[in-house]
């Protein structure tokens, strides 16, 4: 990463570069190149088809872009659930460039978008086997609410989130 690093909104023209990333950073063999990745718990794809889409469409979220030149490298969505309350997803980063400080970089963006929006805690879910992410998270910040939920399609064997959040500063 260089200098001419930014962090912006998406818009719809990013969808099929965000959908790409998404997939890179998450699912199959590209994903294992970097050290946050499901592929080894999912198989199916991280996104469906429209998916990204329709949370650009969606008021209601933001997804935060870090962009080198003219390549999207990096991405976090922010969705404000009500006046309190933002939740932080898609958080990833092209696995080639994982360990640099773009993720913390893109969480902070995120907070710090959500914060000026009014928010007071910003909560996320993190597949349970997930140990080294979520040890990621606390170091940030973030703490079980001890609450658990269901992955919204069955798996075999069941795959469960918990829940993590944190209280923001005022922007």
């Amino acid at each position: 990463m260089t200098d001419t690093l930014t962090i912006t909104a998406a818009t719809l023209a990013d969808a099929p570069a965000l959908k790409a990333l998404l997939e890179a950073a998450y699912r199959g063999d590209s994903a294992r190149q970097g050290w946050n990745h499901e592929a080894d718990i999912l198989d199916d794809e991280r996104t469906a088809p429209g998916e990204v889409e329709g949370l650009l469409a969606d008021p209601a979220v933001t997804i935060l872009t870090a962009r080198e030149g003219d390549s999207i490298i990096g991405c976090v969505a922010v969705t404000r659930k009500d006046a309190r309350l933002a939740y932080l997803g898609m958080l990833c980063v092209a696995p080639t460039l994982q360990s640099a400080g773009l993720g913390r970089r893109l969480l902070d963006a995120a907070e710090d978008h959500a914060s000026a929006r009014g928010s007071t805690a910003m909560e996320m879910t993190v597949i349970d086997s997930r140990a080294e992410l979520i040890a990621w998270y606390e170091r940030r910040g973030y703490a079980f609410t001890g609450e658990t939920r269901p992955f919204p399609v069955p798996r075999d064997p069941p795959v469960t989130f918990v829940v993590l959040e944190k209280r923001l500063l005022p922007a």
